[in-house]
């Protein structure tokens, strides 16, 4: 759009585009309201379930119960939704990312204006230290660099010329510009980013699916065996009202209502380790989704590396000089080739320090780096050499500044009448005639990973140097440094740890493949062999991009935000589950995109961080190998406290069956109310602190666990071993009792206090055997004592409370009336007091068994491998 770019618009086409296009804002975020939220965690499958049964127990006559079960949905909704109250706020805080104030030129005058009120064609009039507050194309800049990485993930700021393009969010680090503007608000490439972000729903977790599978499997069951006993009922000869009742009380018995809390209680113990790993969980289900995931795409630097960069190693024509140190403190070891390296070792790192804006600085007792890390590297070098930069920086100053160009790839200041050229190597050293002398020195250091640059010096005459060309006239070579940002100490060990647990692993960054490639091959990532690709040559085609990307160890440099969506993307249609980490506002709309997003806690923006699910305290790769050790202690332990509640079910569900196949006759040994203080007053705690159980050794030396949360292991040890066992347990105690009172088979069943008696001691039975049962469930595969009786610090604490629990409601006249029981007589406190040590030695035994015969099938599977071996062997 055309403007006169002397004078700017006049106020009143301001006015009137201001009024056609709206104010230059990016686009608010449509997120559900507080009540909306809350509703949902009210509302969703489960908790409808709960609700249904809730209603049956009031038609049914058993207000308490329906009181009860509606407390447990009230209760977990807001347990939940202050769980995950931070909600997605990034597109929230890109609009931070904008100035409140900037200044154009209207009606011939430079004015200051709202940020809000800049519309297309506005001229804006930016200098050092501004923010873009809009795409605007240049139409006049003098040596001016902008700071793209919040875009980009490029490291270095670049030189911005005539007729190039801003960006809204950037930030002009030096010079000065007059740029129109051409996008505002929706219009931009920030709220492009945003509407990334924001434009796909984020993944159900495989946690999420699984309980929904189970939740359905269970609602079904319940109905059915509801709708059987109605039936049944029926045939026995009970009234059509009674039988209603009667399967209402069936149905609500079968629904596992403590399940939905101890899911949610255990996802929250989970965020708490996590939190002491250093890893924040946003998110609750991002506890297990990280225990499911198969690849990471990581970022370079601050999470392979320790984003310090060092000058461990200078080379000047005189001798060389070797740095012992990381990081910015001026203290450090220095190895000289020969004595006479020094002086010129000290003029190299003063020419280095003079053509540098960033420094260290010391805060807190720490020195860290001011501006650009590299470039604060730099003037650390120059402080371990004596030279006081602080006071050369206030002494002289530079007359001219040629920012870093990265087309040519070098930089320039004038400083009194010397020219100070910094670069590549591979764009100073032609530069100088005698450049050719170090090429090997500067192989060398490359090939080690080091970052090199080379610096020159030429004396420029007094007002003749106008353009980079007029003082890169007859320079000499200074040298080279060699710096290096160190990987993490424990970064090698974690990757190893990834891919022995069958975890894939991939670079993906905004950097130079070289430099990409180079840590990659430090920290030991990348292996001889493993693909480099470039983010621009990325194929177009989907399908082919997933299948390039499928392999652990790739690097892809130079990637845009629409890159790395497009990779999460393709990644998860090869079947894996994806944690992408990232810490830019570039980084927010893949960060959404995979199944769970990683931000950085230290570097990251706080786009970044509002988009992901879990935050890195401390940046460190190894963080998330340890997230995703307690990821998969989570889903283990939901299997845990699953097996142990589906026990309850059958040991619940035994008293009806027998009613049912006596035709009515037999008593029921528990009621509806006794199932339910089973349900929630004596097996909540014990499977939240199954949720807690810790992870095992084992748990990273295998693949991802992986298959269905209700697997074979949990219906066999829950429908045929444990559950039948403590079922049977129960209606044991419930016969002993009854003919403690004088039953015998054929004979009057014993009424009032003596049937309560009887049912009090089956309702013990259960819970003791239960208790039990907490421990045998800790494995499916090792008995208690061999994991240590006290390692899960929870189990026994949870067990006193709800054993106490259960003889007030079992022995407490008043109490125990409205539960249709009563104390149990000594024969039915015997078997009581017995069914534990039954349920542990039953268990055992099994668990022997089973390993028996997976030996044996491992010595089989080795048999006839050796015998197909020899018969290839014979055959050839």
């Amino acid at each position: 759009m055309a403007v006169a770019t002397a004078t700017g618009l006049s106020s009143a086409e301001a006015a009137a585009r201001r009024a056609d296009h709206g104010p230059n804002r990016l686009p608010e975020p449509r997120r559900p309201s507080a009540v909306r939220r809350l509703l949902g965690e009210l509302t969703h499958f489960f908790a409808v379930m709960l609700w249904v049964a809730a209603g049956l127990a009031f038609i049914a006559g058993l207000p308490q119960l329906g009181v009860a079960i509606a407390a447990v949905i009230v209760l977990n909704a807001l347990f939940a939704f202050a769980q995950q109250a931070r909600a997605d706020r990034a597109a929230e805080r890109l609009r931070a990312l904008l100035p409140t104030r900037v200044t154009v030129r209207r009606d011939g005058r430079r004015r200051i204006v709202e940020a809000e009120d800049v519309v297309v064609g506005d001229l804006l009039l930016l200098e050092s230290g501004d923010r873009v507050p809009a795409d605007a194309t240049v139409v006049m800049a003098n040596r001016l660099l902008v700071d793209t990485s919040m875009l980009t993930g490029e490291s270095e700021a670049a030189v911005v010329d005539q007729d190039q393009t801003l960006y809204a969010g950037t930030f002009a680090v030096e010079g000065e510009a007059r740029a129109v503007v051409v996008a505002i608000g929706e219009q931009t490439r920030l709220a492009g980013i945003a509407r990334l972000t924001t434009a796909s729903p984020k993944p159900v977790t495989p946690l999420t699916r699984e309980l929904q599978a189970v939740v359905r499997l269970v609602a079904a069951l319940a109905v059915g065996v509801g709708g059987l006993f109605f039936l049944i009922s029926l045939v026995v000869g009970n009234p059509l009202r009674d039988g209603f009742i009667f399967a209402i009380g069936v149905t609500v018995a079968l629904v596992p209502e403590a399940l939905l809390p101890t899911v949610t209680l255990s996802l929250a113990w989970g965020s708490e380790q996590m939190a002491r790993r250093q890893i924040l969980v946003r998110n609750l289900d991002a506890v297990e989704t990280l225990g499911s995931t198969t690849f990471i795409c990581t970022d370079k630097t601050g999470t392979l590396t320790q984003n310090r960069m060092s000058v461990v190693e200078a080379w000047t024509p005189s001798g060389s000089v070797v740095v012992d140190g990381v990081g910015y403190e001026p203290v450090a070891g220095l190895t000289w080739s020969r004595p006479a390296a020094r002086e010129a070792c000290t003029a190299l790192a003063l020419a280095a320090m003079r053509c540098s804006t960033g420094y260290a600085v010391q805060a807190a007792g720490e020195w860290t780096a001011h501006g650009d890390p590299m470039e604060a590297a730099l003037d650390a070098f120059a402080r371990r050499l004596g030279i006081d930069s602080d006071e050369d920086r206030h002494r002289h100053h530079s007359v001219l500044r040629f920012p870093f160009d990265p087309r040519r790839r070098r930089m320039a200041v004038v400083f009194d009448g010397e020219a100070i050229v910094k670069g590549a190597p591979d764009t100073v050293l032609p530069l100088c005639a005698d450049g050719e002398q170090v090429r090997a020195e500067v192989e060398s250091m490359t090939s080690r990973g080091l970052r090199v640059l080379a610096l020159a010096v030429a004396s420029v005459a007094e007002g003749l140097a106008r353009t980079p060309d007029d003082v890169e006239r007859g320079v000499r070579l200074l040298g080279v440094v060699a710096l290096e940002d160190p990987p993490r100490e424990d970064v090698q060990e974690a990757l190893a740890v990834c891919r022995k647990a069958g975890v894939g692993v991939a670079m993906v960054t905004g950097d130079h493949p070289a430099t990409a490639s180079a840590i990659a091959d430090q920290v030991g990532l990348r292996r001889p062999g493993d693909p480099v690709l470039v983010g621009s040559e990325l194929p177009s085609n989907d399908r082919i991009l997933a299948a390039h990307l499928d392999h652990d160890g790739i690097v892809i440099a130079r990637v845009s935000p629409e890159d790395k969506l497009r990779i999460a993307r393709a990644l998860r249609s090869r079947g894996h589950v994806v944690a992408m980490t990232g810490d830019g506002v570039n980084d927010a709309p893949a960060l959404h995109e995979a199944d769970i997003g990683v931000a950085m806690g230290r570097s990251g923006t706080d786009v970044a961080r509002e988009a992901a699910d879990l935050v890195l305290l401390d940046d460190a790769f190894a963080s998330i190998v340890a997230g995703i050790e307690q990821g998969r202690a989570t889903f283990l332990n939901v299997r845990r406290f699953l097996t142990y509640h589906l026990t309850d079910n059958v040991a619940e569900l035994t008293p009806f069956v027998v009613w049912a196949l006596s035709g009515g006759q037999f008593p029921l040994a528990l009621g509806v109310l006794q199932i339910l203080a089973i349900d929630i007053g004596t097996d909540t705690l014990s499977a939240v602190a199954l949720g807690a159980e810790p992870p095992a050794r084992h748990l990273l030396e295998r693949s991802p666990v992986t298959g269905r949360l209700m697997n074979s292991t949990v219906l066999r040890r829950a429908f045929g071993l444990l559950g039948p066992l403590i079922a049977g347990l129960s209606m044991l105690a419930f016969l002993v009792s009854m003919a403690a009172a004088g039953w015998r088979p054929g004979g009057p069943f014993p009424t009032g206090h003596d049937l309560l008696a009887a049912s009090g001691a089956a309702f013990l039975t259960v819970v003791l055997g239960q208790k039990a049962n907490v421990f045998a469930c800790r494995s499916s595969s090792q008995w208690p004592g061999a994991l240590g009786w006290t390692t899960n610090r929870l189990l026994f604490p949870a067990g006193a409370v709800e054993l106490t629990f259960s003889m007030v409601v079992l022995l407490v006249p008043g109490i125990a009336v409205v539960f249709g029981q009563a104390g149990p007589p000594l024969a039915g406190w015997l078997v009581a007091l017995v069914s534990p040590a039954v349920v542990l030695a039953v268990d055992a035994l099994d668990k022997r068994l089973r390993a028996g015969q997976r030996r044996e099938a491992r010595e089989s599977r080795r048999l006839a491998e050796l015998l197909r071996i020899s018969r290839r062997d014979q055959g050839s």
